[in-house]
């Protein structure tokens, strides 16, 4: 790869970060909202070498040859007396500053980010995870009055699992997430996830929410749901004990629009 060629590497790279993080918020599909600061310093840091790069190189991106090339070229050959004409008899048709042809594989990410931005990571990946990522809870806060009762995944979860005053009893609660199919024999009784996953820092170190839905069919895998239910008590363990299923009886599923925001457990407004 040429020098030109890499400085407008440089250039588009810092447009597509600076696109996602600054013009708009396609970031939040990859790392945590705090991180946004970092990505814009970054992307300025890409176009500020990238404009270095094409200044050194000679604009419009058209690289310079050097001056004594330039002073040879127009002397013609020179004989050295020996029937040689300056060069070793070994023809140089090739640069050495090419690089190797493979680095052309650095423009498909850049592409992807100004053209087609890849989605938020979804129930490929979640399936793939079992384990419910919910931190320990010492005390229970009162759920709210409103009826159904609105509910972070993780929310839900840790009372089911751990609030021993079983405050989710005969409550009717309201959650949001995104559809994840049961696989497997789990899958026969027609139930099905709402998920989310939650990141540490980027969708790299995710981690999956997930709630065994039953009573009502399916949506298709990835679409965006609130689900409004009770606590399921069937195969498991007493309410709020470690072993208890985290499952709910579903009474109405509808679709909601995903969220700006697709890697953060909150609790769903009313509508």
């Amino acid at each position: 790869m040429r020098r030109h060629i890499q400085a407008a590497l440089l250039l588009l790279t810092g447009s597509a970060v600076l696109h996602i993080s600054l013009l708009s918020q396609v970031y939040l599909r990859y790392v945590k909202e705090g991180l946004r600061p970092f990505l814009i310093a970054s992307a300025v840091l890409l176009l500020a070498l990238g404009v270095v790069s094409a200044v050194r190189d000679g604009l419009p991106f058209a690289p310079r040859r050097p001056e004594h090339r330039e002073r040879a070229d127009d002397q013609g050959p020179v004989d050295d007396g020996h029937g040689h004409d300056g060069h070793d008899g070994h023809g140089h048709g090739h640069g050495h500053d090419g690089g190797p042809r493979v680095a052309w594989v650095l423009f498909l990410p850049v592409l992807a980010l100004l053209l087609y931005a890849p989605p938020a990571l979804g129930s490929y990946t979640a399936a793939r995870e079992t384990d419910n990522a919910v931190a320990r809870v010492s005390e229970f806060a009162p759920l709210p009055d409103a009826d159904p009762a609105p509910l972070a995944l993780s929310g839900f979860i840790a009372r089911v699992q751990q609030d021993r005053d079983r405050s989710l009893a005969g409550r009717t609660v309201l959650m949001t997430g995104f559809v994840t199919p049961a696989k497997g024999g789990s899958a026969k009784d027609g139930s099905w996830y709402l998920t989310r996953l939650v990141v540490s820092c980027c969708a790299a170190d995710s981690r999956s929410l997930r709630v065994r839905v039953h009573g009502r069919p399916a949506p298709p895998a990835d679409t965006w749901v609130t689900v409004t239910g009770t606590w399921h008590p069937g195969g498991g363990g007493e309410l709020g004990t470690a072993t208890a299923p985290v499952a709910l009886d579903a009474r109405s599923v509808e679709r909601v629009p995903e969220p700006v925001n697709p890697y953060q457990d909150t609790t769903p407004l009313l509508p």
